[in-house]
C-alpha cells in the first residue's frame, strides 16, 4: 500500500471491507498501536473481548516506515479517521492527567476509539506492585520472600505525591518549564538504594521532594487554594497517595526504580537456591549437573518483568476493560448488520 493511500484510510475503508465479507467471518476491527513492545500488551487486553463475530487486528501505525509512538498512532489526522473498524491502543502520558488541558490531551479523553492506559504508560502496569514477587519467583524460580515491593512502592509514591501534583499543576497551567517531566524524573530517582536498608533511600528522597515543594509553594503563591482541589480531582480519575508510581514516566519507573530493586533481589534469591543445591548435592558432579540446570531454567529478569501480565487485578487495568466494553457497544450499535449476502459459511464438498 502506498503513503499516500495509506495517509488516507479511514474507519471507513474497513468497514467496506467488512461488509464485503461475508456474515460468517468475524467484523474486524484494526488496533494502532505505538511500538513492537505495545502489541504483546494490547493483544493480551483485547483477546477477552473477541468473539466468534468480532476480532481485532493489531497493528503499528505503518508498515511502511518506522515512526513509532502516539503522535504516529494518532496525529496526522488519524484520531478523525478512527471508527467502529479502526481504533488506536495507546498510553495515556500526562494527557489523562491533562483532561483536555491540550488539544492531544482532548483526542485522549473525548474520542470513543482511542483506548489509552489509564497509567502513565504499559511499563505502570509491569510494575505493578503486588506482581513483583511473581517476577523474581519467574526469574530465579525461588519463592521465598525477601522484600516487600507492595509497601515500599506506597511509601516511595506518599513521598512523591504531592509533587507529582504541582506537576501536573503546571502543565495545566502552560508552566511546564519550570519542572519539565525530566526534571521531575530526576528529583524523584533513588540513589544508593541499599535493599537491607531502604530507609535510607526513601529520607533522602524525601528531603529532596520536601525542598522542591517548598520552593514551589513559595514561588507560585497563586496556586494556593488551588492545589487541594485538583487533588480532589486526581482523585476521582485514580490518583491516591499510595499508587502515585502508576501515574508517572514508566521507563524511569521501570528503569531507575523497580529494577533498581529487583536486580538485587533476585541476585540473592538466586544465590540462595545455588547454595541449597550445593548442601544437598551427594556429589561433585551432581551439584555440578543441578547447578547447570537451575542456571538454565533461570529468565532474564528485564524480559520477565516486560511479560508480566499480574496487573489485571489492578483498578486501571478495569477502567481499561470498561472503556473496551464501550467501544464493543458502540460497535455493535453503529456496526451495519448487512455485512454481506452470504448468511453461513459455505459447506464442504
Amino acid at each position: 500500500m502506498s503513503s499516500r493511500l495509506t495517509d488516507n484510510v479511514n474507519s471507513r475503508y474497513f468497514e467496506a471491507a467488512n461488509h464485503m465479507r461475508p456474515k460468517w467471518k468475524k467484523h474486524k476491527v484494526i488496533a494502532y498501536v505505538e511500538s513492537y513492545d505495545d502489541i504483546y500488551f494490547w493483544r493480551d487486553v483485547l483477546t477477552e473481548f473477541e468473539t466468534p463475530e468480532l476480532g481485532f487486528e493489531i497493528v503499528l501505525p505503518s508498515r511502511n516506515n518506522l515512526n513509532r509512538g502516539k503522535k504516529s498512532a494518532i496525529t496526522n489526522n488519524l484520531g478523525s479517521r478512527l471508527g467502529t473498524s479502526m481504533i488506536a491502543c495507546v498510553d495515556a502520558d500526562l494527557d489523562y492527567m491533562m483532561q483536555g488541558a491540550t488539544q492531544g490531551s482532548r483526542q485522549i479523553v473525548n474520542n470513543p476509539y482511542i483506548i489509552h492506559t489509564y497509567t502513565y504508560a504499559i511499563e505502570n502496569y509491569q510494575c505493578y506492585a503486588p506482581s513483583l514477587h511473581q517476577v523474581c519467583v519467574m526469574s530465579t524460580l525461588n519463592d521465598r520472600q525477601i522484600f516487600d515491593f507492595e509497601a515500599f512502592l506506597k511509601i516511595y509514591s506518599e513521598i512523591i505525591y504531592d509533587l507529582y501534583v504541582w506537576s501536573i499543576w503546571l502543565y495545566r497551567t502552560e508552566q511546564a518549564h519550570e519542572m519539565p517531566i525530566t526534571t521531575f524524573c530526576n528529583l524523584t530517582a533513588l540513589h544508593r538504594l541499599n535493599i537491607h536498608n531502604p530507609e535510607e533511600s526513601l529520607e533522602n528522597l524525601r528531603r529532596t521532594v520536601n525542598r522542591k515543594v517548598a520552593y514551589l509553594q513559595h514561588n507560585f503563591p497563586k496556586a494556593k487554594g488551588k492545589i487541594q482541589p485538583l487533588k480532589q480531582e486526581l482523585e476521582t480519575l485514580g490518583l491516591k497517595p499510595g499508587n502515585t508510581y502508576l501515574y508517572i514516566q514508566g521507563h524511569h519507573l521501570m528503569d531507575n526504580i523497580v529494577m533498581e530493586l529487583l536486580n538485587p533481589v533476585c541476585t540473592l534469591l538466586r544465590r540462595a537456591r545455588e547454595k541449597e543445591i550445593r548442601q544437598n548435592a551427594v556429589h561433585a558432579q551432581q551439584q555440578d549437573n543441578e547447578l547447570a540446570s537451575y542456571k538454565h531454567s533461570c529468565a532474564d529478569i528485564d524480559q520477565m518483568l516486560r511479560r508480566n501480565t499480574g496487573y489485571k487485578t489492578a483498578a486501571q487495568y478495569q477502567q481499561i476493560r470498561q472503556a473496551v466494553t464501550s467501544l464493543i457497544q458502540l460497535i455493535n450499535k453503529t456496526t451495519d448488520t448487512t455485512a454481506g449476502s452470504t448468511t453461513q459459511p459455505p459447506t464442504q464438498p
